[in-house]
């Protein structure tokens, strides 16, 4: 049903039917698929829901899609590389787009990057990207602010803003799009923050742009990688790193040609046509080691030199180097429990980046119709793959924003107030805010806009006052009967 069910509910509506007549017996995913051993079995289960599909078709009503009118207006959160394409994409397409970001500045973490795997001008691109995003007629720039409320649903949300001078703003929105980023690791292990000459990856790519003439005079240079990375709290791979690494290590090298440069990794993935920087490295003196991870590698400071002990992983031996800089590949760090997910009700994986609805279905949706999600906030990934992202992301909230009006599933929940007891639980426990009490009455009602027909109201309700459409006790009841 999930891929399947809009296209025989479109052929409905095309012959004049009501689309919410029609139940789809699932004898492929739930039967064939997963009994494919039994045939003889499998075929009397397949039997047996079509009789149910049967049963219950014969009780469906015909439902209503409520009708929405879409504000065409448009806010994105999130001031980096990929808030910024996303804004300028919809706002070249002629719509109002208000960008959020909570620092004083915009560029987000590209301020702090020198160039791309390509050899790009971050910098440069960056300065000419927040030129235009300032100066666009249809861009609408909020600084230092911070979401202190939504309301609303797809096509008319309310986004309440506001500054450390208590000032507010209500922002009225048909769409939202999630740029809200991540962060690089501040590592507690390697004398970081002990010794100035331990420092991250990203704070040699601002050496880099600040031109650092100390850096001429580094005779040994040491990468570590997959710092906070791979491990039990942070089980996934930030992608970058590697890549990252090898063009440090080429810029040093280019700096110092007689530089020594070492560069200790558990796994090397430059993927693609990264790959070529590798061999560029290789053919250039840079040395690649591979350590033991399952020994571990230890930084110590020796009669004021830094050294770097580990085990080579094909020496099978304990390597000592003593170094004038060491760099840290730290990992990629998202927010985790973001009050977004809360305001928005999207969800978090358990690493805390950002989960879209489908990753090949809906890879740049939420399940939260009207919010979208791109760059950092949704995994780690590079500037050239962040402002992809946040272009597809801003075309398909244009999809919604092109439509003055906006139809909305038929298949919601309702309440019969005879039976309500106010009790509230199914305010409660909504993850969609649909339900509420009303003032005058005391009964609980659902906002239908707001509905996602996922049941847990009707399921919790004590008195048997909430039924949803589609899926009404009669109709359930029959289904196992004929089972």
């Amino acid at each position: 049903p999930k891929t399947h069910e809009p296209l025989f509910q479109e052929t409905l509506t095309n012959a004049g039917i009501n689309k919410y007549l029609f139940e789809m017996a699932n004898i492929r995913n739930q039967c064939s698929w997963v009994h494919k051993e039994e045939d003889v079995m499998a075929t009397e289960k397949a039997k047996d829901l079509v009789r149910m599909a049967v049963t219950k078709v014969s009780l469906l009503e015909p439902l209503i899609d409520p009708i929405l009118e879409v504000n065409q207006n448009a806010l994105v959160i999130g001031g980096g590389v990929a808030g910024m394409a996303a804004a300028k994409t919809m706002a070249d397409q002629g719509y109002k787009t208000f960008l959020i970001e909570k620092n004083d500045s915009l560029g987000g973490q590209a301020r702090f990057v020198h160039e791309t795997w390509r050899g790009e001008d971050v910098q440069g691109y960056l300065t000419r990207l927040k030129e235009e995003i300032h100066s666009h007629a249809n861009i609408e720039v909020f600084l230092n602010a911070q979401i202190s409320k939504v309301e609303g649903f797809v096509g008319n949300f309310k986004t309440v803003i506001g500054w450390h001078d208590e000032t507010q703003q209500v922002l009225e929105h048909g769409v939202t799009i999630v740029a809200s980023g991540a962060s690089e690791f501040k590592p507690d292990q390697y004398l970081y923050g002990k010794d100035p000459r331990v420092i991250t990856g990203m704070e040699l790519q601002q050496r880099f742009i600040q031109r650092d003439s100390t850096l001429n005079t580094i005779q040994t240079a040491v990468f570590v990688q997959c710092v906070g990375s791979r491990i039990p709290e942070r089980p996934y791979c930030s992608k970058i790193c590697c890549t990252s690494s090898i063009k440090s290590a080429l810029k040093l090298k280019e700096i110092n040609p007689d530089a020594r440069i070492f560069i200790i990794y558990r796994d090397m993935r430059p993927y693609g046509l990264r790959e070529d920087l590798y061999r560029e490295a290789r053919s250039k003196g840079i040395s690649f080691m591979r350590y033991n991870f399952d020994k571990d590698l230890e930084v110590t400071k020796e009669q004021d030199e830094i050294e770097i002990h580990f085990e080579d992983f094909v020496l099978r031996r304990r390597i000592r180097i003593r170094a004038d800089l060491l760099v840290l590949a730290a990992a990629i760090v998202p927010e985790k429990e973001s009050p977004l997910a809360t305001f928005y009700k999207i969800p978090q994986d358990a690493d805390g980046f950002f989960l879209e609805a489908h990753a090949k279905l809906r890879p740049v949706d939420f399940a939260t119709d009207g919010v979208f999600l791109c760059g950092l906030a949704h995994s780690a990934k590079p500037i050239d793959e962040s402002i992809t992202q946040a272009q597809a992301a801003a075309a398909r909230a244009i999809t919604l924003l092109s439509a003055k009006t906006l139809p909305v599933s038929g298949t919601v929940a309702f309440v019969n107030p005879a039976f309500c007891s106010s009790c509230g639980v199914c305010v409660s426990i909504c993850p969609y805010s649909a339900p509420r009490i009303n003032e005058k009455t005391g009964k609980a009602e659902i906002e239908s806009t707001l509905c996602k027909g996922c049941g847990l109201c009707s399921a919790s309700c004590r008195s048997g006052a909430i039924g949803l459409r589609g899926f009404e006790p009669a109709q359930i009841m029959d289904m196992i009967n004929a089972a």
